[in-house]
């Protein structure tokens, strides 16, 4: 059995078990809850002290309809490695220090065909985009399966087209991962932040890296969300001035949950 090891814990997120539950833990008490039913969740993926709190916002949502979901579609850029469409890992789990996660062999077989997805281990080895999201969802879901896609060079259509075809039922949930904006002042990041919050909101699809780090994933899924007619609401933004850095240089950070 092949498996994919943490590439971050110990610098987005702590290594140790016990510490690492707590801090989520501590994350999605502070995060406020409300009551919307997610199909999909728009997620950032900076270190838990800057981003955390965003984040959570999302995952706060999901404890209530937890016992449904069974299957995790995960989809976020990528950071280290230069790709052409989407790339399925070469692994049967992940692993986190909260513990192992299976790989959805199914959705896998129901993609690998595609000509845009392909299979490359090194695509995965040390992303974040994605791995920062799983100690959130080994917190607040049950056992659940995972398709975890990096996205490089790839087309809305094309990421919709992948999306489309492992999109399911309520027992699917999809997590978008993505950041905003990049070391900008404070004022200037809200200011690109604002607009970008509301292109995403109007489900605009022409996003840039400028705006939004994973532009790439989330502009396939914004045009499959429009085709859908999804709603969609603003869970939380900030940036990492809000938090554990400084303002002049800061980092945005966006949630949304799409519903139907």
């Amino acid at each position: 059995m092949s498996i994919r090891n943490p590439a971050v814990a110990g610098l987005f997120y702590p290594d140790n078990p016990h510490e690492l539950q707590q801090t989520v833990n501590q994350l999605l008490e502070q995060a406020k809850p409300k009551t919307i039913t997610p199909k999909v969740l728009i997620e950032p993926h900076a270190g838990y002290i800057y981003s955390g709190p965003a984040a959570a916002a999302g995952y706060r949502l999901l404890p209530a309809i937890a016992d449904q979901i069974h299957k995790v579609v995960l989809l976020g850029p990528s950071h280290r490695v230069s790709l052409r469409g989407l790339a399925l890992p070469d692994c049967d789990q992940f692993i986190t220090p909260l513990g192992n996660i299976p790989i959805d062999q199914q959705l896998v077989n129901k993609i690998s065909s595609l000509p845009q997805v392909v299979r490359m281990a090194e695509a995965h080895l040390l992303e974040h985009s994605l791995e920062v999201q799983l100690p959130f969802l080994q917190t607040v879901l049950n056992q659940f399966t995972l398709l975890p896609l990096v996205v490089g060079d790839a087309k809305p259509a094309e990421v919709a087209e992948v999306l489309a075809s492992v999109w399911g039922g309520e027992e699917t949930l999809i997590v978008i991962s993505t950041d905003l904006s990049h070391f900008h002042s404070y004022r200037e990041a809200n200011r690109i932040d604002t607009e970008t919050s509301e292109k995403i909101l109007n489900l605009d699809a022409d996003l840039h890296g400028n705006q939004a780090c994973g532009c790439r994933p989330l502009n396939g899924l914004l045009m499959l969300a429009k085709e859908k007619q999804l709603h969609i609401h603003e869970l939380a933004r900030n940036n990492s001035g809000d938090t554990a850095g400084n303002k002049d240089s800061v980092v945005g950070y966006g949630t949304f949950a799409l519903y139907p």
